[in-house]
């Protein structure tokens, strides 16, 4: 392998299924990732979970905290920042579901890294999130046994929708047996808060800048999915995290699919718009 791209075995064979209708896509479930940056004297550094190897699903690929959408994330809650409508525009969504979506970026930051993008007004922003009554309050999100509006209201907190800025969508390919319609997103860390691995999914955390983590994956290193790199790469241009957060609006929000096709003996694996992923698999094997 020449650089840190994942790509399971099992892939070649799966495309082959698919490209013969033998195999029927899997309707992805919708998901959110937040990729949270911090100020460093030599740019800002993203905050990055390196996934237990144990998994299934991406074993020891690094990744940003996130995860799937709760059927109740679209519950009522204390919002601040921009308008539904304003989310939904630029999600691409209707308002239900922009919200249930910024909602699921916020909630699993705060689930997979100990960091809460809310506040107890439209201007603040809760500051020393530990202790033990956090603790307790975040493992009953984890545990599914309170909603996330509960959770807010509970602490008379409102969600900092504008601390948010979103930045790509990306669509697993129809040939994954584990497919996710997922957003994602750029925020700063605030001001008092501190990450921590409190992800059951992650073996360990860290922070790094993305010019390093991307070169860790070109030296095959580091171990990421397409979406990953593809992100860590366009956050190598600005110097601090409140010049990315500014850029979010100029995003492009279209979805990544990626595309397969047969080619004489080979399949031909893509992702539009994205060249350094196309693989050319032999029909006897992986290349």
């Amino acid at each position: 392998m020449s650089n840190g791209q994942w790509y399971p075995p099992e892939w070649p064979d799966r495309i082959r299924a698919l490209a013969a209708g033998e195999l029927t896509p899997v309707t992805p479930k919708r998901a959110a990732t937040v990729m949270l940056l911090r100020d460093a004297p030599d740019g800002p550094a993203v905050h990055m979970l390196r996934r237990r190897t144990s998994m299934a699903f991406a074993g020891g690929a690094y990744a940003y905290p996130g995860g799937g959408v709760d059927p109740r994330d679209d519950r009522p809650v204390g919002w601040a920042g921009p308008s539904l409508d304003t989310w939904a525009r630029r999600l691409g969504t209707d308002t239900a579901s922009a919200q249930a979506i910024v909602c699921a970026a916020v909630r699993e930051t705060y689930e997979e890294a100990g960091v809460l993008l809310a506040g107890p007004t439209p201007d603040t922003v809760v500051g020393d999130t530990t202790g033990d009554d956090w603790e307790a309050a975040r493992q009953a999100l984890v545990d599914q046994t309170v909603s996330f509006a509960e959770f807010l209201d509970r602490r008379g907190l409102v969600l900092r929708s504008d601390l948010l800025g979103a930045w790509a969508h990306w669509i697993t390919p129809e040939f994954e047996p584990r497919r996710y319609d997922t957003w994602f997103f750029v925020a700063a860390l605030p001001h008092g808060q501190r990450t921590r691995n409190a992800s059951t999914e992650a073996e360990s955390t860290v922070w790094i800048r993305p010019a390093d983590a991307t070169a860790g994956y070109d030296k095959g290193e580091l171990l990421m999915m397409p979406p990953t790199i593809a992100t860590l790469r366009t956050l190598q241009p600005y110097t601090t995290a409140a010049q990315a957060l500014q850029a979010a609006a100029g995003q492009d929000m279209t979805p990544v699919l990626a595309t397969a096709r047969l080619e004489g003996g080979e399949v031909v694996l893509s992702w539009p718009g994205h060249e350094e992923f196309t693989k050319h698999v032999p029909t006897g094997g992986q290349r």
